[in-house]
């Protein structure tokens, strides 16, 4: 249904565009060094998966809509926006609380997963970077005359977010191994803490205040 040309070009330009970090890769990189890796792991993981979200809107049609309305573009970025601060002043009010016991033997609710990936998730489908690239590249790797062109959308945007998956981990699980080196005292994991709570906070801002590039 889908050629292996089209995969492969799909994957490359996909490569490109991933390996630029984005919001999706700070906001990973802002949760790993405010509380680890189970939590970055957690958060990579929802932010594909909100991600492919994003194929699907484009895929039933909805991806056109955001892409020709600068209104309801803006509504979708700014909601992702506000929450990205929340959480980063979350961090960082909490900052405190972050020990270096609590490195060595991690533990946590599988509430607090499910947590982690919604909010990922919220990232992911709020992300401008994504929303630009599905609306507007994607649709251009599809074959019309193949047919089953949505099929063949959900198929491509597998490619991104396989690829996304794996550099948003890597991204994460180095961001946490820098946090560890730093928690051999409590005040310093304390500190990195609170920067990655600036740096959610700095990235909530940064989403808000980007425009589209049309």
């Amino acid at each position: 249904m889908v050629s292996t040309e089209s995969i492969i070009a799909f994957a490359a330009m996909s490569l490109l565009v991933i390996v630029v970090p984005g919001p999706s890769v700070l906001f990973v990189i802002g949760r790993a060094l405010a509380h680890g890796r189970r939590t970055a792991v957690a958060t990579a993981i929802g932010n594909v998966l909100g991600s492919y979200l994003l194929v699907v809107a484009v895929a039933v049609g909805i991806g056109s809509l955001v892409e020709r309305s600068v209104a309801f573009y803006l509504a979708v970025k700014l909601a992702g926006a506000p929450y990205l601060v929340f959480l980063g002043v979350q961090a960082f009010r909490h900052r405190g609380e972050l020990k270096a016991s609590a490195i060595a033997s991690p533990s946590g609710p599988a509430q607090g997963d499910l947590r982690t990936v919604l909010d990922g998730a919220l990232v992911g489908v709020t992300n401008p970077k994504g929303i630009v690239f599905f609306a507007a590249v994607l649709p251009q790797f599809v074959d019309h005359t193949a047919g089953h062109v949505p099929a063949q959308m959900l198929v491509l945007g597998l490619v991104p977010i396989a690829i996304g998956l794996v550099t948003d981990t890597l991204w994460g699980l180095t961001a946490s191994a820098a946090r560890t080196w730093f928690a051999r005292s409590d005040r310093r994991l304390s500190l990195i803490g609170g920067a990655g709570g600036f740096a959610m906070i700095g990235l909530g801002v940064t989403v808000a205040v980007t425009g589209r590039a049309d």
